[in-house]
């Protein structure tokens, strides 16, 4: 009977792993599909090897030395990483384009937009490019992009957006905690000069407001006219055994309001509207203050009669009405 050999063998490498053409995939992997021709020679392939798999369609030119493995369809990261390589070494994602990396807007179609030391980069067409010595706390590594933290991508911004859509995305940022005040205030007293920086501090001179929508934003304007202690916003509460987040709260005056329509809260507690019998159940006294009111720009001053009026008299009278002997806030 022949003898088996019973000895085990050393696993045979996969050869198929080292081809350049693997390498280039799993750095593309990592880069949303991008890469670089340095990045392609350091993957094995030459000049020529590269330029022939661009006429065979397997790389695609992005910008000068960048490429898109596989197909051109790029989705709006992956241009925002081949933007960011087109520019070299220290090159950081700025402005419109590092919002929409941070969720602090939402993408328009226009140019990405990129910080570069101010003795490199070069100009490139499709992408606008600021030079800028960047202090390195201003810097954040995100889906293996560099950007501007938010704090900076906000004072950068400053210089050409409107105050109301500055503040708007400010509280915004803050209600998604991408950004706290305190953070905003540190960076403009490094950079007490920089361009919008006194537009960005008049946003923040009232303090903290995580508010979430335009209409929460003029309601809060017409507590801060009306002289009313401002409330706590979206925060945390336990109401009938479970937990919502109303617009304002008076925690210690025990009320609550909305300031949207239902399409902004899925929990049927705080989305009832002005008659609904269902308000009537929750426990203390009811007081409504206009809910389901979509207060306007033009309510911006208090006048008798006006919206911002009625609004501002409900608020004072459900603070002086309501006793602190009920156990629980009533929502409007």
């Amino acid at each position: 009977m022949p003898e088996i050999d019973w000895r085990v063998r050393g696993a045979e490498p996969d050869k198929r792993a080292a081809r350049p053409d693997v390498q280039v995939a799993r750095v593309a992997g990592r880069q949303h599909g991008i890469v670089t021709a340095r990045q392609l020679m350091a993957c094995g392939l030459s000049r020529n090897a590269i330029a022939v798999r661009v006429r065979r369609g397997q790389l695609h030119p992005v910008h000068r030395g960048v490429y898109a493995v596989g197909h051109d369809c790029l989705t709006v990261v992956a241009s925002f990483v081949a933007a960011v390589r087109a520019c070299g070494a220290g090159a950081v994602l700025s402005h419109h384009a590092a919002a929409v990396h941070l969720q602090l807007l939402t993408f328009d179609g226009r140019l990405p937009q990129v910080i570069v030391p101010r003795a490199g980069g070069r100009r490139i067409d499709g992408i606008r490019v600021h030079r800028s010595a960047l202090d390195p706390r201003d810097v954040w590594t995100r889906d293996a992009l560099l950007v501007t933290c938010p704090a900076r991508t906000i004072l950068d911004l400053a210089a050409t957006m409107s105050p109301k859509a500055l503040r708007r995305m400010t509280r915004q940022a803050q209600a998604e905690q991408r950004v706290n005040v305190r953070q905003m205030l540190e960076l403009l007293e490094r950079h007490p000069g920089r361009r919008g920086a006194a537009k960005l501090r008049g946003v923040i001179a009232d303090g903290p407001a995580p508010t979430r929508s335009d209409h929460e934003d003029l309601v809060l304007d017409f507590i801060d006219h009306a002289g009313i202690e401002r409330p706590e916003l979206t925060p945390r509460l336990r109401l009938d055994g479970r937990t919502i987040f109303p617009d304002m709260l008076w925690r210690a005056r025990r009320v609550a309001i909305e300031c949207d329509s239902r399409r902004w809260h899925s929990d049927p507690l705080t989305r009832r509207e002005a008659g609904d019998p269902r308000s009537q159940r929750l426990p203390g006294p009811a007081h409504h203050l206009a809910p389901g009111h979509r207060p306007s720009a033009a309510d911006a001053r208090p006048r008798p009669g006006c919206s911002q009026w009625r609004w501002s008299i409900g608020i004072v009278k459900a603070c002086r009405s309501f006793t602190r002997t009920s156990d629980e806030p009533v929502c409007s």
